[in-house]
């Protein structure tokens, strides 16, 4: 039963994708540019322009350092559907710890900040920034830091950075989105970034609505009584 679970998952994902090649390219939150003129979140700091992204929210029954304690502490095993999207997009192989394979028992930030992201920001309780190379010319080498993000790179990278953000929203409860851009320095390596994109971004956006839902879970159970 898990096994045609898994199977059928693939299929869908694979439809979704499929389809969306063929679809235009603003389904799928690419632009030509998109840039912020007055910076209003450490994300617009650290990645003002981007070509890639998507965004979402959700609604909260908890205070703001609540929220935020659970963004910090949610766990892979508490996000629906992670496991076996994370294993598609792995083509079922064993992998060692990481984002990919992030296991149970930690925070699915610490997994990601010990294996390829950093922080770029942990301003608690309003906003949390990592970010990653995700496309690198052969041949370089260098230590990732926030500097990395502010500084004008060779032609052939391209950058990820993620933030969450939490508002208060009346008494005792609060917003908290979520936002991703990738921003491609060069012709070559946005065309190499787009063909990735057009395949995983239907997973990408299922994982961030189920990993919202697992944070609003979270919180809300911290918060009562």
């Amino acid at each position: 039963m898990l096994g045609s679970t898994i199977v059928y998952t693939g299929f869908v994902i694979t439809a979704a994708g499929f389809i969306l090649v063929v679809k235009p390219i603003e389904r799928l939150h690419v632009t030509s540019r998109s840039r912020v003129e007055k910076p209003a979140t450490r994300l617009d700091e650290f990645m003002p322009v981007w070509q890639f992204g998507e965004h979402h929210r959700i609604r909260v029954a908890a205070p703001p350092d609540r929220a935020f304690d659970a963004i910090r502490h949610v766990r892979a095993n508490e996000i629906s559907l992670f496991s076996t999207l994370t294993w598609i997009r792995r083509g079922g192989r064993k992998t060692p710890a990481g984002i990919l394979n992030a296991g149970d028992s930690t925070p699915l930030l610490d997994v990601a900040t010990a294996n390829g992201f950093i922080y770029l920001a942990n301003d608690a309780p309003r906003e949390l920034v990592i970010g990653t190379v995700v496309i690198a010319p052969p041949g370089s080498r260098g230590v990732l830091t926030g500097q990395v993000f502010k500084t004008a790179l060779p032609p052939g990278f391209a950058l990820a950075a993620m933030n969450f953000v939490v508002t208060p929203d009346g008494r005792n409860a609060s917003v908290i989105s979520t936002e991703t851009r990738v921003f491609a320095n060069s012709a070559d390596s946005r065309r190499r970034f787009a063909r990735y994109w057009r395949v995983i971004y239907p997973g990408s956006a299922i994982i961030r609505r189920m990993w919202l839902r697992a944070v609003q879970r979270r919180a809300a159970t911290a918060a009562a009584p």
